[in-house]
Formats: C-alpha cells, structure tokens, sequence
C-alpha cells in the first residue's frame, strides 16, 4: 500500500532535485496544479494515471522507488541481466566422414540401390583411397557435404 505522506516527501524529492517548483512539475506533467498541491499535503492518494505521468515525465524517477521507496532516486545504471548458471552446453558438432555418410542407415524415404551399395562398400575398404577405383566406373551421383549440416546431391544424367 503507498502511503500517502512518503509518497508526497518522494513527489518533494523530485522537484527539488530537478529545481522545479510545484506549478511548474504540474504544468510539465500535464496535471492540475491543485492535485500536486492536495498529493503534497497527503489529502489526495496519487491516481495510477497520475503516477505514470510522473514516470513518462521524468525517466529517472523508478516505479518501486516512487510507490514504496524501494530503490534509488534517480536510477542508477540501468539493471544488468543476470546470465542463467545453469544452461546446458549445446551438443558438440561432428564433422560428417563421406564414408559414413554413406553408410548411415536410410531413411523412410529412401529405396535400396545395388548400385551405391556397391560404392558404399568400395568407399568403406578403400578409406577414401580412390585410387583403386576401376577406370571404366562411372560417376553416379556427387555428394557435397557443408560445415552447416546441408548438402547437395547432384545426380548424372543417365545416357
């Protein structure tokens, strides 16, 4: 609950630090001068749209600080965010080798073809030595992986 005689001593504080007298923190405020005059005496409980005057008016001036006193007039630096402790580090990325990209099991998507289980099985003995592929082979489909996790897959034209 404000109480209504702090609340004025606050509405004090505010005039006398930004050297202002009563008249003139109404007019600015855009209020009438007989409602500082009657929230001063404590005859008048401030209204809620009489408080956010006060705060649009003068930046300053705090919410909690001008209702209960709790907090410093005028702010201080504005409030820094607290990073949580307790996030969980991201999983850590691996780098995709061909051949196991190759060999992971396939999706629901994906149909059985003899012809890159035989290239997988030629990638998985070889370890990417490509040197012993047979010279009449012909290149099927080109695969290129990208740091983020895509890929592109280009099929040959079939002759």
């Amino acid at each position: 609950m404000v109480n209504d005689k702090d609340f004025g001593k606050r509405i004090q504080e505010i005039m006398d630090y930004y050297a202002v007298s009563a008249s003139s923190f109404a007019d600015y405020m855009g209020v009438g001068r007989s409602s500082i005059s009657h929230i001063l005496s404590g005859r008048n409980k401030p209204s809620l749209d009489f408080v956010m005057k006060i705060t649009e008016a003068y930046p300053e001036v705090g919410l909690q600080w001008l209702l209960y006193g709790k907090g410093t007039f005028p702010k201080s630096d504005p409030p820094t965010i607290k990073k949580p402790t307790n996030i969980p580090e991201p999983p850590p990325v691996y780098n995709v080798k061909h051949s196991s990209a190759l060999t992971s099991d396939p999706d629901l998507f994906s149909q059985s073809d003899p012809q890159k289980e035989n290239l997988e099985e030629l990638i998985s003995a070889k370890e990417k030595d490509f040197t012993n592929i047979p010279l009449d082979s012909k290149i099927d489909r080109i695969v290129i992986f990208y740091a983020d996790g895509t890929f592109s897959s280009y099929q040959m034209k079939k002759t």
